[in-house]
Formats: structure tokens, C-alpha cells, sequence
């Protein structure tokens, strides 16, 4: 067959399992993945070509051109070779060695991990990850990455599902479930039936979309339908699942991960982009003023050769054709006058930036003791572009947070707890590392790691409070986290969501600790005594519901609803007799939500048998309904979330790293905006916004752009809102940059501060070429921008927008492998060593553990590398035209004859070997001449033995030294003292305003402000259809006994649920609910402890 137009566009993949032969013929990628720029066979090339477009580069190699002909040159052609080939040389070791470092170690970090894969003879075999090819069956250990892109195969979980964590894609650490085909589920483990296996797959040719897969499969005569559930990609982790099978579709290159990836570029700076400017002006000055200069020198030489030079034959050959010997006058002088751009200096410039990067590597203060991690520059060509950066595209999730989600407060029945108050002044306290946090000794299965302040709240519990304990009963039942016990008391949840996570790890210490669960039960453990609810119903979260249910009984037999969701939510469906509580308890989610805290409230219901049997029955008969069962189902859900009482609220923190608010506001005083892109939630964004000050409530305006269409795009009115008098077409100025003009978004006033927050489905459409200048428009009028929900890709194409349009230096910083495109498409790159692996790290130029560090390499070496280049530069030039106007001076001397003032063959070495020389010799001699050797030759002669050594010896000596020294220094350093102080510099001005402040800064507080309800539950409003179904169907679960990890030869499959269910009815609180439960302070709680520190 021929399949060249196959190979050229590919419309759809055609894979065979376990038929290598077969496949090979379509010549699919293999799975080993090359990032470097070079090979063996390019690097030479390629490196040449990167190098002349230094166009000094390019200067010099034609003035080698020129000083081969001997007619016009005065210095010999190696005067410029050997330096030249010298520069390549170095620059090219320089570039071969961070090439190497950088991605051929990457590589084979990569492709020389271990997998596992199916061979024809019914066995498993260790094999590299590079070997793996499309259509191989390889089988998967728990807590391994995903090798290629695979369809699911089988499992050893019930129902054939996996559980994968997608943190490498898109930052979110929650597990995500993904479930086999039953046809292909029924082979297991069993390697004959593995190997046996020769379905065909028909499916989408490779692309960069992570959200969704189409393709079918040929099995036994049979197609069935393949989507996004049955594949697992590239990058992801696998959790909680001893082994699985799965069937290579795409492997290296052609994956969805590194489809994402951006190539690697040859990154200039802007200092380099102005060397070809002042080069080319250089250019223009050679053939513009001194070919004018060149003309008046050759008439000169003619004049001169006319009246004079017939006196000098003997020292210089005379041309007869005076026109000619003016000609060839003005190549020589274009040759004598090369200095003015030497070739020194790029290898000068290479230097510095070299020592800038050891300065980088050595900055203690960017070092994080904690996880052993220093700053690293990873190039060394892109320091002095730090200081010039406008823009920063940061990552969320690792990044500006540590990805941990803990309790921080809650209010319980109208009790706000959580705030350490001062006995005294009645006051909260600030909570440090240095107060004394509550001791959960009394639960032995506490988790150490929790940290809570408030010992009100824990007396609560011990006091068998009904509202407190109500409260907790409700977090260790209302959740779908799966939990595992590796050894007894050692208890590890896995959650659909770190929120959830949190909130039963608060459960767990305060003495509710969930246990296990089957389709039927949820063991809980309360205050040390073992109890079994069983579990009748789970009302599930979704976009619409914004809240989560569920029904179950206690071992008394009393039956009950426990609910929690958005505010707004459950206090329309709260009974009339909550209204008190409700009030208070609004108080205390405004407070919450005004230190950024996303929050959740609680209730319950009680539930009559007779009416829970009916209700029953009929949400049976509509969840098997052909026709509107999400409605009839939706009804069913309202009718019995009704009438509850409200228990309280929670509010949980998504730690920020240390000192990010700080760290942006910061760097907000210098001028620099920062895009936030994550491909987390929308509402989980916008909470990250507020607690790290990126949104606040004094802005103006927050703008919302969620659409589903171009035309719900385009009709934002968000430009016009913020400018109404700015003009269409007036936004847009021409950059003229050596001959070409392309257009560049201008800067637009705009009276007030504002937010723009906008998902991944409307950045698509803003993203079009017709309308991505508008998007650019009016992102760039807001003070902050959050892009939410993005992909890989669109996180590059937002970068490169802002590259095409702006004149300005962009930076990119990300810790997991969903932002390596983005670090590659920015100028600088920055990666944060985190939770997320080290692909981030590998594709950066700079790389450091914490996002606060960001604030030192921009400001303090950014700033330092960039003036010490300046003022090299400065100096450079300086000394080389003043040495390149000699020649020309000289020229009046010489009779334009071209000839050298200077003896460059030698005047260097000369100079070198006088000045250093000379030293060396001057105390070579000295010594020589006080030595033992001498005095035995010569007595008389050499008498004074050791004399120099004894000098040295001498204090007087060295203090004659000194002074001589400090007689020299003194004038110049007295100059610069009293030119400080008559004409100070903006840094001296600086340098005394910081020395007379008496005292540092008091450390900024964060202030509480009230903000909007819809704020306030991001929790509730993040979450898509959660796996309700999934764990009452018994299709999420682990199975009851551990299994070990099965190494080479995995075991059985694990036998699944069946769910039933009945029905009764519970009340958790024996009292009336309303009444507010008063708990004194106790002598516990710890006073304020204030340390002041100063960056």
C-alpha cells in the first residue's frame, strides 16, 4: 500500500494490539521523546546559524572577507580568524553544555524509566519506556506514571475501574475515576488472554485536546464506542489500583501531553536585540559618515600622491591611478576601523552574565532549607532580561498555593470558632508558628499533620455538646472519600476533592473518624466508640444543585438527611424556625469569605420511615425512567431538601505559599502585571484572587466572561465600562524595528482598578484572529487577569499574544508539566521545584522552590545583572571608539596611507608583559638575590641573607604600603564623596532615605471585608456531578482486604459490590436546635507573639 498521503495528513489511527508488523507500517511514532535543540548532526548548523544572527558576528566574518585581499588590508587575515573562531568556539561549548544539561539529561531520565509490556509468548518482561510502541499491551503498577497514551483495558478493581491523578495536566491533585469496556474488562489479569487479544482501533489521529477521545473497537465481529473515560494519558499518576492493562495509541511525541508542549526557541534578550541595533547604527555610521569621511580622506591621499608622493617611493609604493588608491584607501580604513565593534565583545558579555548566574546560584536568601533547594540559573544568556520584565504569567495550583487544603474555621449553631482572642483586650490574636495549637492526644487516630488553634472548640467536643458533635457527625458522613487503612491507626483519604479531604481530616481529629465504606454502610468511629450508618441515598453534587445530601440511618435505627453546600443553597430550603441562627451565621461567612476562606454551611433534617418509604419508591421508578429523568429526579431531590435546620458553617484555607501576597504587591509597586493562567476551577481561582490580594473588593469592577458562543464573547462590554472614550482604531502604533513595522497594542489610561476573570471555553473563542486583539485590549486595561479552566496549549497562546503585541519582556512561572509550554513560549521561563514533578524545573532558565523568591531574582539581580551590563557596555564602547579615533587622527599623519598608529601584532603583549611582568620580575629578582644559594657563590656580593623575607616581616613596611596606597586612593575617593553629596545620584537619594528610617515597616495585616454571598461558597459552586452514583452502585470502591503489590506476575481480580438499601429515620441532636451554646474562654488559649521581620 502506499501510505505517503497517509503520513502527510493523517485522518484517523488504525492500531492492531499485539501486531507490531502491522503497525509499523503506518510508521507511528515510537515512544522516545527528544526536547534538546541539537543532535550530532544539527548542532553545528544550527549553532552557526544562531550565532550569525549576531550581527557582529556576521560584521566580523565579512571584515575577514575584506583582509584577505591584500591590496586593502593592513592587518593579517588571522588577526581575525583566530578570534573569531575562538568566539564561535566558546559560545558554541557554552551552548552545547546547556543543551545537554537542560534536556539530553531530561530525555533520558524520561525514556529510560521502566515499564512493564505484554509479549507474544504470554509473559511480562522489564522493558525502558523508549521501547514501547503503538499497539503493545503494558501493564501498570500503583503510583506509577502512565507510560503513552492507552486505552483502558482491564483492572484489578471492581468493575474494572482506575483511579488516576491528573496533576501533571492540569494541576488538579483530586482523583478522577476512569472505567474499562466490560468486553475487555472480562480478560483481567489473565497474560494468555492479554496476549491473545487482537482487536483493532479506529481512532481520532493525534492532538492536543485533553477533554476528549472518539474512536471504536473491532472485537470478535462487534464495534464498540470509545470516549475520554476509557483512556488514560500520558503524565497521569496511578492511585489506589494494584495493576492495570492498557493498549499503546499514541505514544511520545504524538501524545495529548507533549502535543501541549511548545518547542524549545532560542531565547534572546532585549540587550542583545539593541547589540544588532547599535551594530546596524554602527553600519550606518561606516557607510553614511565615515564613507564621507573615507571621501575626504581619498581626496586627501590623491592630493598628497599628487604633490608629495613621489617623495616617498621608497617607503610607500605609489598607485598611479589616484582615483583607485582613494578607493582602496576607504576598504583599508573600513578594516583599521573594525574596533568599534570588537569581537571581544560578546565573549566580555558571555562572562559577566556568567558570573550573574554563579551570583544567582550563591544567593542564600533564595534558598529553601526545608526541601534543600537552591535558586539555579539554568542559562546564563538571560539575566539582564529580568530586570526588563512587564509581564508574569503565573500558574495557580503549587504555585501560588501549596495545593493544601486545611480547616480554618467554622461557626457552629450562631458560635464562630476558630480566632484566638486575648483574654485582656478582648481581641484576635494573629496566629503564628510560635502559639501552641490544640493537643488531639486524646484520639488515636488523629492526624498529625492537622493543626488547629482554638482549644474552645475541642472542650466542645469533650463537653458532648449535641450542636458540636451533630456538627462533626455530619462531615464524617456527608463526603464519597474512599479510605484507606495501609496498617492499623494509619489512615489515608482519597478524596474527589482536597476541600472534601479536609473537612473529614477535621472530622477525624476532633473524634469522627471515617473508617471505611461499603455500598451499604459508612463506619464511623465517634469519640472512640465504633458506629455503622447505612447508607440509603446520596444526593450528589452537580453545576445546578450546588450541594450534596445524603440519607442514612444510625444503629438506633433513627433515620436523617445531612446536606451541605452553598449559602445561598441551603438557606432557601432552611425551616423558618432558623432564622436567628441563619443571621449570625451570615455574620460569620462574611467574615470568612473577607479573608479569602471558601466556605460550605451545613443542615439536617429528620425523616419519617412512612414518608422516606414512599419517597423511595418513587425515585426508583424515575432513575430507571426513559424520558426526563434528570427532572423527574431533580423534583424528587427538592421535595425531601426541605424544612432542614441549619448546624453551622465550615471555611476551609487553600494555603498560600509563604509570603505571595507580599511577594505580588511587590511587585505590583514596580509596574509589573501578573496574568494568573490555571486550569483549575473558575470559582477556585477567583478565591485564590482574593487571598492573595490579585482581586479586591476596592476594585470597581470584577469582570465575568463565561459564554458559550463568539457573539456572547464579542457582546462584553468590559472595554467600554473601563474607557468609554477610547477610539477603535487608534489603539494600535507602529514599531519600527530594523525595517519592519509591526503593530504594537499601546498602553490605554484608565480611571479606577479592575478584574477580568474568564474560563477556557470563551478564552477559545477570544483567542480568534478576529477577536484577539479585543481580548488583548481589554485584559490589558485590567489591573488583573485570571484565566481559568485553560489548557496547556491556551496558556502558550495567551503568552505569545501578549509577546506579538506588546513591547514588553514576559515571564512564565509553573511547577508541573501542564506549564512547560508556557515557560517555553515566555522569554524567561522560571520553574518552582513542587509537588508536581520536575518537567517544570527541566524546561525552565531559572528555577527556585518558593513563589517569594520571585521577588529577589526580579528586583535585586534582575536589576543588578542589567545595570552591570550597562555600564560594561557603556565603558566598552567609551574605550573603543576613543581607541578607533587614533587611527583616524592618525591618518592626518601618515599621508592617508592606511597604515597602523598602534602596532596591534604587539602592542597588547607588550603592555601585558611591562605591567604584570615587570612585577613578577621585580620580586622574582629581590628574592633571588637574598638567597642562600647566591651568598655561597658569590659572599661579598650577596651578603644580606633572607633580607626579603625579613622586610616583609617588618610592620613599618607594610604600613608604608598602606599609606601609599591611601595617598593614592584618597583624592578619588574624596571626589566621588563630596560629588554625592553636592549632585547625588537617584540611588544615593535611596540609599539615605532607607538609612534615617528609624525602624522597618510593621508587617501588612490583612484586612477582613464583607464579601458577596456568591464569593463565599467556591466550594460548592467548583464541583461538576460528583461519583454519588458511583459509590452507592458499588462501582467506587477498593476492595475490603489489602492487597499486596502483585510485582511481574499480578494477582486475581477482586470480586464487586452489590448495593442494597432500607429505610428509617434518626435525629442527631435529642434537644431543641436553636438555642446558641455560650463556651467561656479557656486558660489555654495562648497570648499574641509578634516578631517583626524585614525583607
Amino acid at each position: 500500500c502506499n501510505f505517503s498521503l497517509y503520513f502527510l495528513l493523517e485522518v484517523e489511527r488504525k492500531i492492531r494490539a499485539n501486531d507490531r508488523e502491522y503497525n509499523s507500517s503506518f510508521k507511528y511514532a515510537t515512544n522516545s521523546i527528544k526536547t534538546s535543540k541539537y543532535n550530532p548532526f544539527t548542532f553545528l548548523p544550527l549553532n552557526l546559524f544562531e550565532q550569525f544572527q549576531r550581527i557582529a558576528n556576521a560584521y566580523f566574518l565579512f571584515l575577514l572577507i575584506l583582509q584577505v585581499i591584500p591590496a586593502i588590508s593592513s592587518l593579517s587575515w588571522f588577526t581575525t580568524v583566530v578570534p573569531l573562531v575562538l568566539v564561535l568556539s566558546v559560545t558554541a561549548a557554552k551552548d552545547a553544555i546547556d543543551d545537554i544539561v537542560s534536556t539530553h539529561v531530561t530525555n533520558c531520565v524520561v525514556c529510560g524509566r521502566r515499564t512493564f509490556f505484554s509479549l507474544f509468548n504470554n509473559r511480562l518482561i522489564s522493558e525502558k519506556w523508549m521501547n514501547v510502541q503503538v499497539g503493545d499491551i503494558i501493564m501498570l503498577e500503583n503510583n506509577q506514571f502512565v507510560t503513552a497514551d492507552l486505552f483502558l483495558l482491564s483492572s484489578s478493581e471492581p468493575l474494572n475501574l482506575v483511579y488516576i491523578e491528573t496533576a501533571e495536566l492540569d494541576g488538579e491533585t483530586n482523583l478522577k475515576v476512569k472505567q474499562a469496556l466490560t468486553v475487555t474488562g472480562d480478560m483481567g489479569d489473565n497474560l494468555e488472554a492479554l496476549a491473545a487479544f487482537n482487536g483493532e482501533v479506529c481512532c481520532e489521529p493525534p492532538n492536543n485536546r485533553l477533554d476528549r477521545f472518539t474512536g471504536t473497537l473491532t472485537f470478535d465481529s462487534q464495534k464498540y464506542s470509545l470516549d475520554n473515560e476509557r483512556v488514560l494519558l500520558r503524565g497521569c499518576t496511578l492511585r489506589n489500583t494494584d495493576w492495570c492493562f492498557g493498549l499503546v495509541l499514541f505514544a511520545g511525541p504524538e501524545t495529548k501531553l507533549m502535543q501541549n508542549c511548545g518547542k524549545s526557541t532560542f531565547k534572546r534578550t532585549s540587550i542583545d536585540r539593541l547589540m544588532n541595533v547599535l551594530i546596524c547604527s554602527t553600519f550606518m555610521y561606516i557607510f553614511g559618515l565615515l564613507a564621507l569621511m573615507c571621501i575626504i580622506l581619498a581626496v586627501g591621499n590623491g592630493i598628497w600622491e599628487n604633490h608629495a608622493g613621489s617623495k616617498f617611493n621608497a617607503f610607500l609604493p605609489r598607485e598611479e591611478n589616484t582615483v583607485f588608491s582613494a578607493f582602496l584607501t576607504f576598504w583599508s580604513y573600513i578594516i583599521i576601523l573594525n574596533t568599534v565593534v570588537p569581537i571581544s565583545l560578546y565573549v566580555s558579555m558571555e562572562v559577566i552574565r556568567l558570573g550573574n548566574s554563579y551570583y544567582i546560584n550563591w544567593d542564600r536568601t533564595m534558598y529553601h532549607a526545608r526541601t534543600d533547594t537552591p535558586a539555579e540559573a539554568r542559562t546564563t544568556t538571560l539575566n539582564e532580561e529580568l530586570g526588563q520584565i512587564k509581564y508574569i504569567f503565573s500558574d495557580k495550583t503549587g504555585t501560588l498555593t501549596q495545593n493544601i487544603m486545611t480547616f480554618n474555621k467554622c461557626s457552629i449553631n450562631g458560635k464562630s470558632y476558630g480566632d484566638v482572642i486575648d483574654h485582656y483586650s478582648g481581641q484576635s490574636l494573629e496566629i503564628t508558628e510560635e502559639m501552641t495549637p490544640v493537643d488531639f492526644s486524646f484520639n488515636r487516630l488523629a492526624d498529625p499533620k492537622f493543626l488547629f488553634y482554638d482549644h474552645s472548640l475541642v472542650q466542645g467536643v469533650k463537653l458532648e455538646l449535641p450542636d458540636v458533635h451533630a456538627f462533626f457527625r455530619l462531615l464524617a458522613l456527608c463526603h464519597t472519600v474512599m479510605a484507606e487503612e495501609k496498617r492499623e491507626g494509619d489512615l489515608v483519604y482519597q478524596a474527589q476533592s482536597p476541600d472534601e479531604g479536609a473537612l473529614v481530616t477535621a472530622a477525624r481529629n476532633f473524634g469522627f473518624v471515617f473508617r471505611s465504606r461499603s455500598p451499604e454502610t459508612v463506619t464511623i468511629e465517634e469519640m472512640g466508640i465504633q458506629r455503622s450508618y447505612e447508607m440509603l441515598a446520596i444526593l450528589d453534587f452537580n453545576n445546578v444543585r450546588k450541594r450534596m445530601s445524603v440519607i442514612v440511618r444510625n444503629p438506633e435505627g433513627k433515620l436523617s438527611l445531612y446536606c451541605k453546600g452553598a449559602d445561598t443553597i441551603i438557606y432557601e430550603r432552611l425551616h423558618p424556625s432558623c432564622s436567628e441562627v441563619m443571621k449570625v451565621t451570615t455574620e460569620h461567612l462574611n467574615e470568612f469569605a473577607g479573608e479569602g476562606l471558601r466556605t460550605l454551611v451545613l443542615a439536617y433534617k429528620d425523616l419519617d420511615e412512612e414518608y422516606f418509604s414512599e419517597w423511595k419508591q418513587r425515585h426508583h421508578e424515575s432513575s430507571v425512567a426513559l424520558e426526563d429523568r434528570e427532572e423527574k429526579l431533580e423534583k424528587l431531590y427538592e421535595e425531601i431538601e426541605k424544612d432542614m435546620m441549619l448546624i453551622g458553617a465550615t471555611a476551609i484555607e487553600d494555603k498560600l505559599q509563604d509570603g505571595v501576597a507580599q511577594t505580588i504587591e511587590q511587585l505590583a509597586k514596580a509596574e509589573i502585571k501578573i496574568w494568573v493562567l490555571t486550569g483549575d476551577k473558575q470559582e477556585t481561582a477567583e478565591n485564590i484572587g482574593y487571598s492573595c490580594n490579585l482581586l479586591r473588593e476596592e476594585m470597581n469592577d470584577v469582570f465575568i466572561v463565561a459564554a458559550n458562543s463568539p457573539e456572547e464573547v464579542r457582546q462584553g462590554d468590559a472595554r467600554l465600562k473601563m474607557c468609554p472614550d477610547t477610539e477603535q482604531d487608534k489603539f494600535l502604533i507602529p514599531e519600527i524595528i530594523l525595517g519592519n513595522t509591526p503593530k504594537v497594542v499601546q498602553d490605554e489610561n484608565v480611571n479606577g482598578e479592575y478584574g477580568l476573570v474568564i474560563n477556557g471555553h470563551s478564552l477559545a473563542f477570544a483567542l480568534e484572529s478576529n477577536m484577539e486583539l479585543e481580548f488583548l485590549r481589554t485584559a490589558c486595561m485590567c489591573k488583573t487577569v485570571i484565566c481559568c479552566r485553560v489548557t496547556p496549549l491556551q496558556k502558550a497562546q495567551v503568552v505569545e499574544l501578549v509577546k506579538k503585541y506588546k513591547k514588553a519582556v514576559t515571564l512564565a512561572i509553573g511547577d508541573g508539566a501542564n506549564d512547560v509550554s508556557m515557560i517555553k513560549a515566555a522569554h524567561i521561563g522560571v520553574g518552582i521545584s513542587g509537588q508536581e514533578g520536575m518537567q517544570a524545573v527541566l524546561s525552565s532558565d531559572f528555577s527556585f522552590a518558593q513563589f517569594r523568591f520571585l521577588q529577589r531574582l526580579l528586583l535585586v539581580h534582575g536589576r543588578w545583572s542589567y545595570l552591570r551590563m550597562c555600564k560594561f557596555l557603556r565603558y566598552f564602547f567609551y574605550k573603543n571608539f576613543t581607541f578607533t579615533f587614533v587611527h583616524f587622527w592618525y591618518a592626518f599623519f601618515c599621508g592617508f596611507s592606511a597604515q597602523l598608529g598602534l602596532d596591534l601584532s604587539s602592542w597588547t603583549v607588550v603592555n601585558h608583559l611591562f605591567v604584570w611582568g615587570s612585577l613578577g620580575m621585580f620580586f622574582i629578582l629581590t628574592f633571588t638575590m637574598y638567597t642562600d644559594g647566591l651568598f655561597r657563590l658569590r659572599p661579598s656580593s650577596f651578603a644580606f641573607i633572607g633580607t626579603a623575607r625579613n622586610c616583609l616581616n617588618q610592620p613599618n613596611v607594610w604600613l608604608t604600603v598602606a599609606l601609599t596606597a591611601i595617598l593614592c586612593v584618597l583624592p578619588v575617593v574624596a571626589y566621588r564623596f563630596f560629588y554625592s553629596q553636592i549632585s547625588p545620584t537617584i540611588n544615593d537619594k535611596v540609599r539615605y532615605k532607607v538609612c534615617q528610617t528609624k525602624e522597618p515597616a510593621p508587617r501588612p495585616r490583612r484586612t477582613r471585608l464583607t464579601r458577596r454571598s456568591t464569593r463565599r461558597s467556591g466550594y460548592a459552586f467548583s464541583h461538576a456531578h460528583g461519583y454519588g452514583d458511583l459509590v452507592t452502585s458499588g462501582r467506587f470502591l477498593r476492595r475490603h482486604a489489602l492487597t499486596p503489590s502483585t510485582g511481574l506476575i499480578p494477582t486475581g481480580r477482586s470480586p464487586g459490590f452489590k448495593p442494597t438499601g432500607r429505610s428509617a429515620g434518626y435525629s442527631p441532636v435529642g434537644r431543641e436546635q436553636n438555642p446558641k451554646q455560650k463556651v467561656e474562654p479557656t486558660s489555654l488559649q495562648m497570648f499574641r507573639a509578634v516578631k517583626d521581620c524585614s525583607f
